[in-house]
């Protein structure tokens, strides 16, 4: 039984882990996403 709350517990740390990296590549796309945007916007005006 041990052996079965280590394992649930590993998975989810691991499983918290792959979350955090998820959200983190998904700020980045959507800030260069964001940055892309108004750079194209700042070089279409000029």
């Amino acid at each position: 039984m041990t052996n079965l709350i280590a394992f649930i517990n590993e998975f989810l740390e691991y499983l918290v882990v792959f979350g955090t990296a998820v959200v983190l590549v998904l700020i980045g796309v959507f800030a260069g996403m964001k940055m892309r945007k108004r750079k194209d916007a700042q070089s279409s005006t000029s």
